[in-house]
């Protein structure tokens, strides 16, 4: 018991948080589409706003297709959050948009999303983080363009390979 008290006086005094020596439930995956950024951008907003109140989070038995507020949208830069509809938890999400060169679809966008539980002590998240994203690119229809792809994986995606984005 001593020793830990002693520890969390230490890491207290350092101004070292316990949260930053723990692992956190967190993902970055990258999508490109066949669309430009502006057209990406739009399907992305317009799906925030469609699920930014609580009302689809009561279709089925559990839905977190909801409870999404934007923060900031830059054109490129979009900053938003999501809570989850049962314990409340924020994530943080930023999606950075880059256009690519034209194609014969019209344009080529890369996205970049991040997705981070706020909570410190969340470590395994069932895929939460990369569902707060997927879900949005899916609702908006993107991941049906022509062009789409996605690269992730569990090193950099909290539980990605065994996500239920049904239910997350």
């Amino acid at each position: 018991m001593t020793q830990t008290i002693l520890i969390a006086l230490l890491l207290c005094c350092t101004g070292v948080s316990i949260g930053l020596l723990l692992p956190h439930a967190q993902c970055k995956a990258t999508w490109t589409f066949g669309k430009s950024c502006d057209t990406v951008l739009s399907g992305l907003l317009t799906q925030v706003q469609a699920w930014s109140g609580p009302d689809n989070c009561r279709s089925g038995p559990v839905n977190e297709k909801c409870l999404y507020v934007l923060k900031s949208n830059t054109g490129d830069v979009v900053k938003l959050t999501h809570e989850t509809p049962l314990k409340h938890y924020i994530d943080d999400i930023t999606f950075t948009l880059t256009d690519g060169p034209r194609t014969d679809a019209g344009g080529q966008c890369t996205v970049v999303g991040n997705s981070r539980a706020e909570t410190w002590y969340a470590v395994l998240d069932y895929g939460t983080n990369y569902c707060n994203m997927y879900n949005l690119l899916e609702g908006a229809q993107l991941t049906q363009l022509a062009g789409y792809t996605e690269t992730t994986s569990d090193s950099i995606c909290t539980q990605h390979s065994t996500a239920n984005c049904t239910r997350y």
